[in-house]
């Protein structure tokens, strides 16, 4: 019997912590019509869907860290944490749907890019939300530790808020230093 999975990132535009992926193969049992690509669904939606899919499903997360954002750019760290995602799986797909247009590189996986598969194909969607959530609660962490960026509300995005912090507390070791406004600013608040 083939199974696939579906993979998704979430954080890539965010200045700040990691970028995440999840890979999920999807149970037969799944409702499919619910899934939805993570940033059409309310907080709440995801919450529910995180939970269901979580206990429907082999999924698994994979990150990369802001040094290594730094060192090796966002997209090939964004590719790296879905290796790590697709890697950790406990069970091994017979191929894999990749959000967007690029594939990690991977031996002896037979993986194909989906353009906007998020919001086409059921285990894309079921990655997004798991991704997401998963990234978001982590920065919510982050945020009761780095009080004044408003992190639990832009999730490290740079709102207007956001980039007045920067501008009036600095940055943090949280921060990605090859983004601006980072990338301009010599003081590290760390």
């Amino acid at each position: 019997m083939k199974i696939f999975a579906g993979v998704d990132e979430v954080g890539r535009g965010s200045l700040i912590g990691p970028v995440y992926a999840a890979a999920v193969i999807l149970d037969k049992s799944i409702n499919l019509k619910i899934l939805k690509d993570s940033k059409t669904l309310t907080k709440e939606k995801r919450e529910v869907l995180f939970s269901y899919i979580k206990k429907n499903s082999v999924w698994a997360i994979g990150k990369a860290s802001v040094k290594e954002i730094d060192k090796i750019n966002i997209l090939e760290a964004s590719l790296l944490a879905m290796k790590r995602a697709i890697k950790k799986l406990k069970k091994k797909p017979s191929y894999v749907l990749v959000d967007g247009n690029k594939i990690p590189d991977l031996k002896n996986y037979n993986l194909r890019a989906v353009v906007k598969g998020d919001q086409k194909i059921p285990a894309i969607s079921a990655a997004s939300i798991i991704a997401k959530v998963t990234r978001d609660k982590f920065i919510i962490t982050l945020a009761k530790k780095n009080k004044g960026y408003n992190w639990d509300q832009n999730f490290g995005y740079g709102t207007k808020h956001h980039l007045k912090a920067i501008k009036k507390i600095g940055i943090t070791k949280h921060h990605r230093k090859t983004f601006s406004p980072a990338s301009k600013i010599n003081k590290h608040n760390i």
